[in-house]
């Protein structure tokens, strides 16, 4: 900066809209403003920090780095970010005070961050949070800002915390999954068995729920009904069952041949049963609503979400929380008058301002701290006639009906229940039967027949037995006579605990508290800062793109239905198994929450220096962990898996085995005395699983040969061929190469082969693609979901990666002032 500039304040925006619509309140002939569009900056590729790092090598790992060097990104267009981040740089000059405006979350912070760190940038900064892009929320941002001095320092923080967050999804996607792959997986799966910090455990609910449901054997269970006359002749079944089954036959006769003698009074009791309305929405439960109501994928929904923030129409999306802050009661007059202005069949429903409700407390609707975001809601700006339409409009109106529910009366059923004691010799028992009157629908009626509770069953349990209720109840005075004409048993089967869905799986991450039933684990998933969110999996942001993560590895398949259940494949019960044998913290989901809080102390730390310190100590951590890890999987074997169960849709799935793959597997089957699975000469994959379960193992980590096996051993050129092809592949060369002829020509006509058909693209078209380098999406596991973790800057301000890359951005442990 020069010394005779203009002072100047730069506005860091993360999207154009953004910029767009703050612009319409404020000009300055003093400030500028700079749009990022995504992250800028993206981490160097391990191929290029080290050439032997290209080819998937176990003797290369672990590869860890202290300061992960950075580059420019690109655009999905290919187009490289190099001229925007020199337009910023240019647009520094002169600056004393940036002003970072991205979106309000710790990604958002990275965003700016990176930059202005890459940049070299020392002045001052400060955070401008929007929770909205109305005006109102804009002045109000503004507000907050000129009150905290010190938003700058502590935005910082939330950096540091989505640094540490991609440095430990570099180095264990990258390390792990390359580990894993070329040590645990069978040979007969091409595609890479890719490992996460997130991903695999949220993989080993959803395996120990698979298990379960496999392993459930229903068991009959018993009801009784007793049909009751009363003394005015009005008839009615009562019914006996309660929520400890009766699972023993003979129990229930006792209990039927009592009440088939019963006569006595009846009681009646009536009351008002208030319902209240559900909560507002966090972006988890939005995407569960929408799953269930629409067929949405939970992505769908945060796409929507997320243009309706962009256009001013819903505050921010990407939040935990279902609450709003107390001190925001004042804008719901207004708020509800723009919705009804839009949806009018409901301007009817609205009362007096002075008549709206507002339901305190963490069982209500207002907190005096819902967290860093507070829940979804609704903008004095509404859609207008063509403004929205289709999806958008559809999910709007969604969240614009849960903002008006939630300020108006509870919904007020008259319930009638009608029970009787009936005396046996095993203590008295009850029989009852309910029935409910609607008194007033209270917010119901903003929904009419699509009204909806959330009276769900918890994803993953078995859905609990309802009370015994009945659409209409005869009249019947309270203690007037009545007598059995009737007692019988009916049988019911339990059902197996209900798979969880696409759509529901980002709410079990988020609230795992409800999947464990140890106390012990429940309170360690308590969250003292925040009670309203427990300690979970991922973040709010990423949530939903962990899914197609484990879809592509073909650990998780989706069955049918509007919002399909997940079911966890063979190959998935394999990988988390050997995780679990291997390294079992990781295939802990409980032991990750824990990760997940400590890397949250980040982002809160009091101040920037206890922020570096905190990010300095969670990264030598990552690293250890990672050694630790490929120390664990350098001491294992690889997984043995069922031939038939090689997902038909892998690389090798549909092509036929070669004639040599086929005698070597026909060998080994008359040498060991077994059957050749069927299928195997038909199917490339299930002779490559046979193969791999059966054929000679080596006698060293070398692969030495050994004379005493009586095999024909292949020619030196046709294992350094070999060798070479396993190298291109980025697969280790199975042990038998070395010692069977056989073996090893198999080998051969099946890599060979690959590598001839492969060099074309869908059309046809001859490309350029080096086999030695890292496959896309391999490596990393867990990052926003606006862009691959593999694309993050990490760590460093300045410095080097051993002496091979530069970068411009230093450690969290060095900071710059």
């Amino acid at each position: 900066m020069t010394a005779h500039s203009v002072s100047r304040t730069l506005f860091f925006f993360e999207k154009p809209s953004a910029m767009r619509q703050l612009q319409q309140f404020f000009k300055s002939p003093s400030t500028i403003c700079v749009s990022a569009e995504g992250h800028l900056l993206a981490a160097v590729e391990p191929s290029d920090v080290r050439d032997e790092w290209k080819s998937w090598r176990f003797d290369t790992l672990p590869i860890v780095l202290e300061r992960i060097p950075v580059t420019y990104g690109a655009s999905r267009s290919g187009q490289s970010h190099k001229p925007k981040v020199e337009a910023i740089k240019q647009a520094l000059q002169g600056v004393e005070r940036v002003i970072i405006a991205t979106d309000p979350g710790r990604e958002g912070s990275m965003i700016a961050w990176e930059v202005l760190e890459y940049l070299g940038y020392r002045g001052r900064v400060d955070r401008l949070k929007l929770g909205a892009l109305d005006e109102v929320s804009i002045r109000r941002a503004f507000a907050v800002m000129a009150k905290e001095p010190d938003s700058g320092e502590r935005d910082y923080a939330a950096y540091l915390e989505a640094l540490c967050r991609q440095y430990e999804d570099y180095h264990l996607g990258l390390n792990g999954t390359r580990a894993i792959s070329l040590r645990l997986r069978p040979p007969a799966f091409r595609e890479p068995w890719r490992f996460g910090g997130v991903q695999t455990p949220t993989l080993a609910i959803l395996a120990d729920l698979e298990k379960r449901i496999r392993d459930f054997v229903p068991q009959d269970y018993f009801k009784i009904a007793l049909v009751v006359t009363t003394e005015t002749g009005a008839e009615i079944t009562l019914w006996h069952a309660p929520k400890d089954k009766i699972l023993d036959k003979q129990v229930a006769a006792a209990i039927q041949q009592a009440a088939a003698s019963w006569s006595g009074p009846l009681s009646v009791e009536q009351k008002d049963v208030r319902r209240s309305p559900p909560r507002l929405f966090s972006k988890d439960t939005l995407a569960r609503r929408c799953a269930k109501r629409f067929g949405w994928d939970p992505q769908h929904t945060a796409k929507l979400a997320q243009d309706l923030y962009d256009q001013g129409y819903l505050t921010y999306p990407r939040t935990e929380s279902e609450h709003l802050p107390e001190s925001q009661t004042s804008d719901v007059g207004a708020v509800i008058a723009s919705i009804v202005g839009a949806l009018t069949d409901l301007a009817g429903l609205v009362p007096t301002a002075g008549d709206l409700v507002f339901r305190k407390g963490n069982k209500g609707h207002y907190v005096k701290d819902p967290g860093e975001h507070h829940a979804i809601v609704p903008l004095r700006k509404v859609p207008q006639p063509g403004s929205v339409s289709g999806d958008h409009l559809r999910l709007w109106e969604l969240v614009a009906k849960s903002f008006l529910a939630a300020h108006l009366p509870d919904g007020i059923d008259a319930r009638t229940t009608i029970a009787v004691q009936v005396p046996t010799m095993l203590g008295p028992k009850r029989f009852s039967i309910s029935g409910s009157v609607i008194k007033s629908p209270g917010w119901r009626a903003v929904y009419g027949a699509e009204v909806d509770e959330e009276n769900e069953a918890v994803p993953g349990k078995a859905k609990p037995d309802e009370e015994p209720t009945t659409g209409r109840l005869p009249p019947v005075r309270n203690n007037e006579p009545g007598k059995a004409t009737d007692a019988r048993i009916e049988t019911a089967k339990t059902e197996p605990p209900r798979r969880i869905t696409r759509g529901e799986l980002p709410v079990v991450m988020g609230r795992l508290i409800d999947q464990v039933e140890d106390p012990a684990l429940k309170a360690a998933l308590e969250n003292p800062v925040n009670p309203n969110e427990p300690k979970g999996l991922g973040t709010a942001a990423t949530r939903d793109t962990i899914l197609p993560k484990l879809q592509k590895s073909q650990y998780v398949d989706l069955l049918k239905g509007k919002d399909p259940p997940i079911q966890v494949t063979e190959v998935g019960l394999a990988f988390i198994a050997a995780v679990r044998r291997v390294f079992p913290a990781y295939g802990d989901p409980v032991g990750r929450a824990m990760f997940e809080a400590d890397l949250a102390k980040i982002g809160r730390a009091a101040t920037r220096d206890e922020a570096v310190r905190q990010a300095a100590a969670y990264q030598e951590r990552t690293r250890t962990r990672v050694q630790e890890l490929i120390g664990a999987i350098a001491q294992s074997q690889t997984v043995t898996v069922d031939p038939t169960t090689v997902p038909m849709n892998s690389a090798a799935a549909g092509k036929p085995p070669t004639k040599a793959m086929i005698a070597f597997a026909t060998s080994i089957a008359a040498r060991k005395g077994v059957k050749l699975p069927r299928g195997l000469k038909s199917n490339g994959a299930i002779c490559r699983a046979f193969l791999d379960q059966h054929a000679p193992a080596r006698s060293s980590e070398q692969g030495e040969h050994n004379p005493q096996n009586g095999l024909r051993p292949p020619s030196e050129a046709m294992m350094r061929y070999a060798r070479a092809l396993a190298e291109e592949h980025g697969v280790e060369c199975p042990p038998e190469i070395t010692t069977d002829f056989a073996a090893c020509r198999a080998f051969l006509d099946a890599h060979a082969s690959r590598k001839a058909t492969k060099s074309e693209d869908r059309n046809g078209t001859k490309v350029r693609r080096s086999r030695s380098s890292t496959p896309p999406n391999a490596d990393h596991d867990d990052g926003d979901a606006r862009a691959s973790a593999v694309k993050r800057s990490i760590a460093a301000k300045t410095g080097s990666t051993r002496g091979r890359t530069r970068a411009r951005r230093a450690s969290p442990a060095q900071p710059t002032r």
